[in-house]
């Protein structure tokens, strides 16, 4: 013998509400997203250069006890730089920062650390937020210089 046990399901305000149309197109949305974004995009450029600056005065490790914190501030600003510059389509500061993650990523931090590679990142993220957009060419070849570094630095 077999019991079926049925009772009646209430529907939820929540499930009513979604279910009635009037709500935002996805098209409308994103353009309202993109309105909302272009007016904290000079916020951004703002806290990118904070972080170019902060990084570009960080002082180098003098002895080797000191690299993991050291490298550990760089990575911290880095990241700070992906953070303000990836909403707002800057990909080419993202590429070099995380360029510039990998490189600290791969690191030793048994032995001292080559601080110049900071000096010229941090040259290249200045280059790169202060370049015409269109300097696409130009760009490019920042990018691929610092990956040479990476290259050179880690290999492969």
């Amino acid at each position: 013998m077999t019991t079926v046990i049925t009772h009646n399901r209430r529907r939820s305000r929540l499930s009513d509400l979604i279910d009635q149309p009037g709500g935002l197109s996805t098209v409308i949305a994103l353009k309202q997203a993109r309105a909302n974004l272009s007016e904290v995009e000079g916020e951004s450029v703002d806290l990118v250069s904070e972080a170019i600056q902060k990084l570009s005065e960080l002082p180098a490790p003098q002895t080797v006890e000191e690299v993991s914190e050291a490298l550990l501030n760089a990575y911290r600003l880095t990241t700070d730089i992906i953070d303000s510059a990836g909403p707002f389509d800057r990909d080419d500061l993202c590429r070099a920062a995380t360029n510039l993650c990998d490189l600290l990523d791969g690191s030793p931090t048994d032995r001292m650390f080559d601080w110049r590679i900071i000096t010229v990142h941090a040259q290249s993220f200045r280059l790169l937020l202060n370049l015409p957009l269109e300097e696409k060419a130009a760009r490019q070849q920042v990018l691929d210089s610092l990956k040479e570094v990476l290259r050179a630095k880690l290999g492969g």
